[in-house]
């Protein structure tokens, strides 16, 4: 992104002012002035803590951007990836696409903290992750939207639903369309969301498949990862899902799909002759309009099923249930 001229950039900017002040289809219980009165700070307390969450560790924006797909995904945007497993019920933190991968909770707690010392009881934990990913997007470089608001929290949460719901590394493009128009997202949402994973980075066990097996992989960039990824052993070494930027949200994931060097099987189906070549090509060659059907993707996820009115509860510590 930082080859755009300034008359582009101008244009961008415009082009994301307009999605701001749109009015947006969401829940009908939701709003971005929710809290206007009965939190107005929470905006300004969930923007710092990020900020400095990711002025120590850049990372950790790709890991609260992931949580909220995550939790989106199972059961819709209820908190419930937040919680600890208990005796009585296996959540989802140790499901197959979550074990020893997700990160970010600290962040969230610590938000959390301050929020309730601001507003006890007052915002859920499913609102705070939906302004922090928001945020985090922002602060790597990438667009904003507004972020509605008005979710309640989870009680518990399914191992089960989890395992069920969200998409595997080794998931072919069809298999991905049918995922995500379950969640009443299209392919133009499928392949600007997948666009988020411009920041991130993969755990060997996720990408050995790809590089060792798939033949749709630039025999050099398959090479170097294979160094990294051994057949056996060293499932949890960790490898940036792009190489070119690894912590700037811009179009180099897409770029990186049309010349075969993408980290996971499920990424590259995106551009292997199906459906979606023709958007990771527009998005490659336009940043403005890769942010604008992004932000857009973000707030229909957001969408997904939330839990409203007198539903689930506000609790205290994201962690586990009131």
């Amino acid at each position: 992104m930082a080859s755009f001229s300034n008359v582009r950039w101008l244009t961008a900017t415009l082009l994301l002012l307009l999605l701001l002040l749109a009015p947006c289809a969401t829940h009908p219980q939701l709003t971005p002035a929710f809290y206007a009165t009965t939190c107005p700070k929470l905006p300004a307390i969930v923007l710092s803590v990020v900020e400095k969450a990711l002025k120590r560790n850049p990372t950790l924006g790709a890991a609260v951007l992931r949580l909220f797909f995550h939790d989106c995904f199972v059961n819709g945007c209820d908190g419930s990836v937040l919680l600890d497993d208990t005796p009585a019920m296996a959540g989802e933190k140790n499901a197959v696409g979550n074990a020893n991968s997700l990160r970010g909770f600290e962040v969230i707690d610590a938000i959390k903290s301050k929020v309730e010392a601001a507003c006890r009881s007052t915002v859920s934990c499913a609102d705070i992750l939906a302004l922090a990913s928001r945020d985090a997007v922002t602060l790597l470089g990438g667009p904003s939207w507004r972020v509605v608001l008005g979710r309640r929290d989870a009680l518990t949460a399914s191992l089960a639903d989890a395992n069920a719901n969200l998409p595997p590394p080794s998931d072919s493009l069809s298999s991905l369309r049918t995922r995500f128009a379950a969640k009443g997202l299209s392919l133009r949402d499928l392949t600007a969301l997948s666009g988020a994973h411009t920041v991130g980075s993969a755990r060997c066990a996720s990408f050995r498949p790809h590089v060792y097996n798939d033949p749709d992989v630039d025999p050099r960039y398959a090479a170097f990862r294979r160094h990294i990824c051994p057949r056996v052993g060293g499932d949890a070494r960790r490898l940036p899902l792009d190489a070119t930027s690894p912590n700037r949200f811009d179009v180099s994931y897409y770029r990186d799909l049309m010349a075969r060097r993408s980290l996971l099987h499920s990424d590259q189906e995106l551009f292997n002759g199906g459906a979606a070549d023709g958007l990771v090509r527009h998005y490659s060659a336009n940043g403005q309009a890769f942010y604008m059907d992004f932000a857009a993707a973000m707030v229909k996820m957001g969408n997904i099923s939330p839990l409203t009115g007198a539903a689930g509860e506000i609790r205290t510590h994201c962690r586990r249930a009131n």
